[in-house]
């Protein structure tokens, strides 16, 4: 019959490797705040910085969420199968699109930002399955 696809080890390390993005995604924010506040635009308040975080974060996530959500997909691609890849990675940006999404409607949502979120989540989502085929057609089943 076959192995089965989600068993409780492949969804725990299918959400890991989720919150890892995640995280990652932070931290590529945090530097580029550091890069831009000490290299760009020196010597202002952190009020200022604030203010550009918030309007730089989601651009940010956009460009680091793309290799960050294709290199999840290649992981995902060499841990398991061939038809295994797809449905780990589809399940690995669901993850992250459910927990993206649920902070941005709790923090409270306006238009534009959803129209970054909704650029971010599609771009991750193309991102995460190029990687899994990328991963996946090397492997034989």
């Amino acid at each position: 019959m076959g192995e089965t696809f989600l068993t409780l080890s492949r969804v725990a390390w299918l959400i890991g490797v989720a919150v890892m993005v995640m995280l990652a995604n932070v931290v590529a924010s945090i530097l580029y705040m550091v890069v831009y506040s000490y290299l760009i635009d020196p010597g202002h308040e952190k009020e200022y910085y604030d203010t550009h975080v918030q309007v730089a974060a989601p651009y940010c996530s956009i460009a680091a969420g793309i290799p960050l959500m294709f290199l999840a997909g290649r992981l995902a691609g060499g841990w398991w199968q061939g038809r295994f890849a797809v449905k780990s990675a589809l399940v690995i940006w669901w993850v992250y699109a459910f927990i993206d999404i649920s902070i941005m409607l709790a923090a409270g949502i306006t238009s534009s930002m959803a129209v970054l979120v909704t650029v971010s989540v599609i771009t991750k989502l193309a991102a995460i399955y190029i990687g899994a085929l990328f991963a996946s057609s090397f492997r034989t089943e």
